[in-house]
């Protein structure tokens, strides 16, 4: 790569350039951002996530910035295992290592790849083969490997025996197979069966242990994750201290944790306060966040099932904290109302889709005053973070 460009007709160096350290950087669909020194890349995200909530004062945390990720959802190909072309859902480019992939995740592409080449691929321009996506996951100690198969293939129950087979000798502590439809595009599923071990994964963050379904959402970035709680617990504990507040009892305030997927941010800060509400709308994030506060021995925390718009429906009571945690797709306008009734003394706001934060944060500032910004940079090479605001 040229580390030069041209201005005003003049070749100048560019030393925020550098070569990527991908062989297939450009050509698959995945990062989009190596290119770029790493210095700079945490600067555009900071720049962004000061446009999008108005503040200068924007606290950036990072980690490795190589070798993060214990989860690839990748696609099979003729030769093995890689990911789409950039910008051709139809194409695939073969990959032998991903180096935004920590290494144990490494380890599991080369089996699939040394036992996998040449099977017969899903084309998902005609519907045809059967073998759609292996999605591997290989969190702090454990690992999985989901085959993901076209459920109206004629030859699933080859690719069954082969993957048995596969289970015997490989490295990973737990293989699935999920079957989805030929005309539907997932890599996750309610419809698999599990080869070896289990469909549940474990992960450890601030001592608290959480077990969640390989067939569920995780963050794919342990260390930035858990610097993302230890911060949002340092915060609660100074909101909590404040003697703005004139409380004296250490545990007098209610934590409501919305979009509380398996319990993380509930449990983890249930020690601050005197009740914990997790609310989810997805009934198998809900089982696993009961399992997890009976695994972790806490008495103050329930999860719920909801919707997230159904907030009215709860019996909440104050003082509240409230942590939410929305998908990209923002909070629903009647979650932001139904808050703001609400009258939480403290928001924490965590997004992972800056375009929709700018969206949802003036909504809350026409109440609510914006404290502070951190940026928790989860996903290098890439445009994504996610940030933290309240």
């Amino acid at each position: 790569m040229s580390r030069y460009f041209l201005f005003q007709g003049e070749w100048l160096p560019n030393f925020n350039l550098r070569d990527p350290k991908c062989p297939y950087f450009g050509k698959c669909g995945g990062c989009n951002t190596q290119h770029l020194e790493y210095e700079l890349q945490l600067e555009n995200k900071k720049k962004r996530a000061q446009q999008a909530t108005g503040s200068d004062d924007v606290k950036v945390f990072s980690g490795e910035e190589w070798f993060y990720r214990n989860r690839m959802d990748m696609v099979f190909t003729a030769q093995g295992i890689g990911f789409r072309e950039k910008g051709m859902w139809n194409k695939r480019v073969d990959v032998t290592e991903c180096v935004i992939s920590n290494k144990r995740l490494n380890d599991l592409v080369t089996e699939v790849r040394e036992n996998f080449g040449g099977v017969d691929p899903f084309d998902p321009k005609t519907h045809g083969g059967t073998y759609r996506y292996a999605v591997i996951r290989t969190p702090q100690n454990d690992s999985s490997i989901s085959f993901v198969l076209n459920k109206d293939s004629a030859r699933c129950g080859d690719a069954v025996e082969k993957i048995k087979d596969f289970s015997r000798k490989s490295a990973a502590n737990n293989i699935l197979i999920t079957y989805v439809p030929q005309t539907t595009d997932v890599s996750t599923g309610t419809d698999f069966i599990v080869i070896k071990g289990s469909d549940m994964l474990e992960e450890t963050f601030l001592g608290r242990k959480f077990r969640y379904s390989a067939q569920g959402f995780f963050q794919n970035n342990h260390e930035m994750a858990e610097e993302m709680h230890k911060y949002v617990n340092a915060i609660l504990k100074a909101g909590l201290e404040n003697p703005a507040y004139g409380w004296p009892d250490a545990r007098w305030a209610h934590l409501l944790d919305l979009y509380g997927g398996v319990g993380t941010f509930g449990i983890i800060n249930s020690d601050l306060f005197k009740t914990v509400k997790t609310v989810e709308s997805f009934e198998g994030c809900v089982d696993a966040a009961k399992a997890n506060i009976e695994l972790n021995g806490v008495k103050n925390v329930e999860a719920i099932l909801l919707d997230a718009m159904q907030l009215k429906k709860l019996q909440l009571p104050s003082p509240l904290f409230v942590i939410t945690d929305p998908p990209r797709s923002g909070m629903h306008q009647k979650t932001i109302e139904q808050l703001i009734v609400l009258k939480p003394q403290f928001i924490i706001y965590i997004s992972c889709n800056v375009e929709q934060l700018a969206k949802d944060m003036p909504k809350f500032l026409k109440h609510y005053k914006l404290k502070s910004t951190a940026i928790f940079d989860l996903f290098p090479q890439t445009k994504m973070a996610v940030l933290f605001s309240l």
